[in-house]
């Protein structure tokens, strides 16, 4: 099976072929249809299996789609329409630099948000509004209580790496952004394991339910 089987537009698979991917890896063949359908996604996946195109490719496929009148919607200042949260920064790093690499041919925007660093940069970059942010939970609650970023524009969440951030005591951190976020919007959760404190976590913030792929 291609890439271009599973609904993803040209500029997408011209990105994923520019960087060597000849087909899907099975995490990818099942996660990308459910998440094109809007379905909330429960993934298990090991490093190493192409996880994070998993998520991306198709969040990039929604967030491409043009409004009705043709033209792209514009993300207001200090507003994404995206959030992935991890749990360190080389992975926020690592995730944005994927982001970029497969929107290269489309006009979304993205940014890696963590802490260790000077917080102004990423003020400054939030203020005119960013497609996809890359986040981790202490940096990014404290830009909220600064009011530098709003989620009223969030259309999918994304939970990445969850059994670590639970393990790192990050609940009580994503408890508190999950309660800022929109209720209509789409989540995708993905853990290297799937235990009762994960599945506790994703019970707690989706009423509609998650279909489970991996």
């Amino acid at each position: 099976m291609s890439f271009s089987k599973l609904g993803l537009s040209d500029p997408i698979i011209k990105a994923v072929k520019d960087l060597g991917y000849s087909k899907p890896t099975p995490i990818q063949r099942e996660s990308i249809p459910a998440v094109l359908l809007g379905k909330n996604i429960l993934g298990t996946s090991q490093t190493g299996t192409g996880k994070t195109a998993s998520f991306v490719l198709p969040l990039l496929e929604k967030l491409s789609k043009v409004t009705k009148r043709g033209k792209k919607q514009i993300t207001r200042g200090k507003r994404i329409r995206a959030l992935i949260l991890t749990p360190t920064r080389e992975l926020a790093v690592q995730i944005e630099e994927s982001v970029a690499q497969y929107s290269k041919y489309l006009d979304l925007s993205s940014m890696a948000l963590y802490g260790g660093v000077d917080v102004e940069p990423q003020k400054e970059r939030l203020i005119e509004g960013v497609d996809i942010l890359v986040a981790t939970p202490g940096r990014l609650l404290d830009l909220v209580h600064q009011r530098a970023i709003y989620f009223d524009e969030v259309e999918m969440l994304v939970l990445d790496e969850a059994d670590r951030m639970l393990d790192m005591g990050f609940i009580d951190d994503i408890s508190k952004i999950i309660e800022r976020l929109p209720f209509d919007r789409q989540n995708l959760l993905f853990s290297a394991t799937i235990n009762a404190d994960v599945r506790s976590l994703a019970d707690s913030f989706s009423g509609d339910g998650f279909s489970g792929v991996g």
